[in-house]
C-alpha cells in the first residue's frame, strides 16, 4: 500500500507540472493570437487604404465629371492619395505598388477637372440680359478645386488666374454698358445712383461669398482676390461719380446718395461682406465735401441777396423763403434717420441767413403792421412746411415757432391799438397807480373813463368786424388768420375784464357811467359770433 500510494503521489506531482506547462503554453498562444489579430487589423487598414478598386478606376477614366459617381470616386481618390503620402512618410514599401496607378488616375482627374472648370469660366463670356453672372453654378463642384489645391497647385493657380482675368473683364464691360444705359434714363440722379449701387452691392456680395467658398479663402486673402476681380469695375464707378459731381449742384440728391451709401454699407455688413468697406469710404469721401460745398454756396447766396433787387414786394410769403422751407425740411427729414452733426451745423447757418433775409425784406415796408404781416406769413409758411416732414421737437420747428409766436403777439397789439388804444393806455396807467398805492389819483379821471365806456359801447362791434376783415385779407393761411383773430378777441376780453377791475376801485365805484358797462359774459357771447369758421 505504501508503495502504491507513493507511486500515486508521484503521478499527481507529474500531472500538476503538466497543467502548469499547459497553462503557460495557453497564455503564450493567447498573446500570439492577440498580436496577430492586431497586425491583421493594421494590415487590413493599410491594404484597404492602398488598394485601388476597379469602380474608382472606371469612374475617373470613363465617367463625365458632371455625374455623381465621378465626384464620389474623386473624393475616394483624394483620400487614397493622402493615405499613400502618409504611409510613404512612414517608409511603407507597399506604397510603391500603387503609386503609379494613383498618379495616372490623378493626372486624368486633374485634366478632366481643368477642362470642365475652364469651359464653365469661358461660358460666362456669352452675352446675358440680366447682368448676373451664373458663377454660383460652380459651387456644387467646389470639391474639384479643393482636389486641385491638394494634388496639383499649378493647375489650381491657373484656374484661379483665368477666373480673375475673365470675370474682371466681364464685370467691367457689363457695368460700363449698364451705366451708359442707366444715365440715358430720365430719373433723378439719386434714383439712378441707387439702381447702380444696388446692382453693385448685390453682385459684389454674391461674388465675395462665392470666392470665399469656392476658392477656399478668407480674411485678407479673400479681400485681395475680390479686388482682383472687382477692382477695375469699382474704379470705373468712382471715376464716373467724381465726374458727375463736378457739375452737380443738387444738395438733396447728393445727401440722398450719402444716405443710400450708409444703408448699403449696413446691408453689406449684415451679409458679412467686408470687402466693400473701402469702396464705401471712397464714395463718401467724394459725396460729403460736395454736399457741404453746395450748402455753403446756398448760405452765401442768401447772405448776399439784396431785397431791393428782387422787384416788387408784397406781404405774402416770399419765394426764397418757400424754397428754403422745402429744401431745409427735405434735408432735416433725411438727416433724422441717421443724424449727422455737420449737416445740422450747416443747416443752422442757412437758417440764420434766411431769418436775416426775412428781416431785411420786412424792413422794405413802410409801416410796422405790414412788416409784421410779412414776417408772420413767412414764418407760418416755413413752419408749416417743416412740420410736414420734420419732427415737432426739431431745432428748426422750435425756432420758427418761437419767432411766429413773438411776431403774432406783437401784431395783435398793433391790431388792437387803433380802435382800443385809449382803453389799453388807461388800463395800464391805472394798474400802475394801483400797484404803487396811488389809486386816489384816479378820482380826476372820471371824464376820461366815461368817454372810454361810451366809446367802447358804441364802436366795439364795428371795430371787431373791421379787425376780422383786416386779418383775413392780410394772411394767406386761413388757419393762421383764424388763430390771430381768436387771439385778438381773447386779448380784448382780457383787456375789458381788467377795465372792469379798475372801475371797481372805491375811487371810481360811484361813477354814473359804470351802469353803461357791457357785461363780460355778454361780451364773450357776442365776440364768439365774430369767430371765423372754415
Amino acid at each position: 500500500m505504501e508503495q502504491m500510494l507513493g507511486a500515486f503521489q508521484s503521478d499527481l506531482s507529474s500531472i500538476s507540472s503538466e497543467i502548469r506547462t499547459l497553462q503557460e503554453q495557453s497564455g503564450a498562444m493567447n498573446i500570439r493570437l492577440r498580436n496577430r489579430q492586431a497586425v491583421r487589423g493594421k494590415l487590413g487598414e493599410l491594404v484597404d487604404g492602398l488598394v485601388v478598386p476597379s469602380a474608382l478606376v472606371t469612374a475617373i477614366l470613363e465617367a463625365p465629371v458632371t455625374e455623381p459617381r465621378f465626384l464620389e470616386q474623386l473624393q475616394e481618390l483624394d483620400a487614397k492619395a493622402a493615405a499613400v503620402r502618409e504611409q510613404e512618410a512612414r517608409g511603407t514599401a507597399a506604397c510603391a505598388d500603387v503609386r503609379g496607378v494613383l498618379d495616372r488616375l490623378r493626372i486624368k482627374a486633374v485634366t478632366k477637372i481643368r477642362e470642365f472648370i475652364l469651359q464653365k469660366i469661358y461660358s460666362f463670356r456669352k452675352p446675358m440680359t440680366n447682368y448676373q453672372i451664373p458663377q454660383t453654378a460652380l459651387l456644387k463642384y467646389r470639391f474639384f478645386y479643393q482636389f486641385l489645391l491638394g494634388n496639383e497647385r499649378a493647375t489650381a493657380k491657373e484656374i484661379r488666374d483665368e477666373y480673375v482675368e475673365t470675370l474682371s473683364k466681364i464685370y467691367l464691360s457689363y457695368y460700363r454698358s449698364y451705366l451708359g444705359r442707366l444715365m440715358k434714363v430720365q430719373y433723378p440722379f439719386e434714383a439712378l445712383f441707387r439702381s447702380q449701387h444696388y446692382a453693385l452691392l448685390d453682385n459684389s456680395c454674391r461674388e465675395y461669398l462665392f470666392i470665399c467658398e469656392f476658392f477656399v479663402v478668407s480674411g485678407s486673402a479673400a479681400h485681395d482676390l475680390f479686388h482682383a476681380v472687382m477692382g477695375r469695375t469699382l474704379s470705373m464707378t468712382l471715376k464716373h461719380l467724381e465726374s458727375y459731381l463736378t457739375d452737380c449742384y443738387d444738395a438733396i440728391a447728393v445727401f440722398l446718395c450719402i444716405h443710400i451709401v450708409l444703408r448699403f454699407r449696413n446691408i453689406a455688413a449684415k451679409r458679412d461682406v467686408p470687402a466693400l468697406d473701402r469702396y464705401w469710404e471712397q464714395v463718401l469721401t467724394l459725396l460729403w465735401p460736395r454736399f457741404e460745398l453746395i450748402l455753403e454756396m446756398n448760405v452765401q447766396s442768401v447772405r448776399s441777396t439784396d431785397p431791393q433787387r428782387l422787384g416788387g414786394l408784397d406781404t405774402r410769403p416770399h419765394y426764397i423763403t418757400r424754397r428754403y422751407a422745402e429744401f431745409s425740411s427735405a434735408l432735416v427729414s433725411i438727416n433724422q434717420t441717421i443724424p449727422n452733426e455737420r449737416t445740422m451745423q450747416l443747416l443752422g447757418q442757412l437758417q440764420v441767413e434766411v431769418e436775416n433775409f426775412v428781416l431785411r425784406v420786412a424792413a422794405e415796408f413802410s409801416s410796422r403792421k405790414e412788416q409784421l404781416v410779412f414776417l408772420i406769413n413767412n414764418y407760418d409758411m416755413m413752419l408749416g412746411v417743416l412740420m410736414e416732414r420734420a419732427a415737432d421737437d426739431s431745432k428748426e420747428v422750435e425756432s420758427f415757432q418761437q419767432l411766429l409766436n413773438a411776431r403774432t403777439q406783437e401784431f395783435i397789439e398793433e391790431l388792437l391799438s387803433p380802435p382800443f388804444g385809449g382803453l389799453v393806455a388807461f388800463v395800464k396807467e391805472a394798474e400802475a397807480l394801483i400797484e404803487r398805492g396811488q389809486a386816489e389819483r384816479l378820482r380826476g379821471e372820471e371824464a376820461r373813463v366815461t368817454q372810454l365806456i361810451r366809446g367802447f359801447g358804441s364802436s366795439w362791434k364795428s371795430s371787431v368786424e373791421s379787425l376780422s376783415q383786416d386779418v383775413m385779407r392780410s394772411f394767406t393761411n386761413f388757419k393762421n388768420g383764424t388763430s390771430i383773430i381768436q387771439g385778438a378777441l381773447t386779448q380784448l376780453i382780457q383787456l375789458y375784464h381788467r377795465f372792469h377791475r379798475v372801475l371797481s376801485q372805491p375811487q371810481l365805484r360811484a361813477l354814473p357811467a359804470r351802469a353803461e358797462l357791457i357785461n363780460i359774459h355778454h361780451l364773450m357771447v357776442e365776440l364768439k359770433k365774430h369767430k371765423p369758421n372754415f
